[in-house]
């Protein structure tokens, strides 16, 4: 009598558990449909607003303070090294991201989109935080085929990209100019309105031809 108490115990305890489980993620999932996504961060604006703090400082200077991005070596899906410097040129776009990341997935639809219309002019950089333990080249590689991606991916399997540009957190992006400097940033999921206003700051062109 007392053997089947405990199995019912069991039972009730184990059912509970399950129910958690099951509302948990279907809370995740309604959390990460209504979640505002986030703003950018112009680094042009912060830097002379800096500036402008500063005695003795003029206009002028302040106007003329860039931050240039951190160079770091990466692999491409081939294995090849890959250093960010060798893209400068082109304006970049910098995104950092892990397929076990939600706010990094729905994100990805929009820097799909944004790719196939601007990835002749602008370089695209998904770099994956692949430590080897949470996600792998595998994990992070079959996920990106799984959802039809086109953009290129690169890997960070030495933490070099992570601790350069101190994510701490993903999915992390990164506007880079043609020259090399950092000129917005978001730290969390951009939404579409965001991510063309990143573009328009590195690709001004773009927003000429269609003023």
């Amino acid at each position: 009598m007392k053997t089947k108490k405990n199995i019912i115990i069991f039972i009730i305890i184990l059912s509970a558990f399950v129910i958690i489980l099951v509302g948990a993620y279907f809370l995740y999932d309604y959390l990460s449909d209504s979640l505002p996504r986030e703003s950018l961060v112009d680094e042009t604006n912060t830097n002379q607003n800096a500036n402008s703090n500063q005695d003795n400082q003029n206009e002028d200077n302040a106007s003329k303070q860039t931050t240039p991005a951190p160079d770091f070596t990466m692999k491409d899906k081939n294995g090849n090294i890959i250093k960010l410097s060798e893209m400068i040129g082109t304006p970049i776009i910098l995104n950092f991201w892990a397929s076990w990341c939600g706010p990094c997935k729905i994100e990805m639809p929009d820097f799909e989109e944004a790719f196939l219309k601007y990835g002749d002019k602008i370089n695209f950089m998904m770099v994956n935080l692949t430590d080897n333990y949470s996600e792998t080249v595998t994990t992070a590689s079959e996920y990106i085929q799984s959802q039809g991606y086109s953009f290129p991916i690169y890997f960070d399997t030495e933490g070099e990209g992570a601790y350069a540009y101190q994510v701490y957190s993903i999915p992390a992006t990164y506007f880079i100019d043609a020259d090399g400097n950092i000129t917005a940033y978001a730290r969390g999921a951009l939404d579409k309105n965001n991510l063309q206003r990143g573009i328009d700051m590195i690709f001004p062109e773009n927003k000429n031809d269609e003023d």
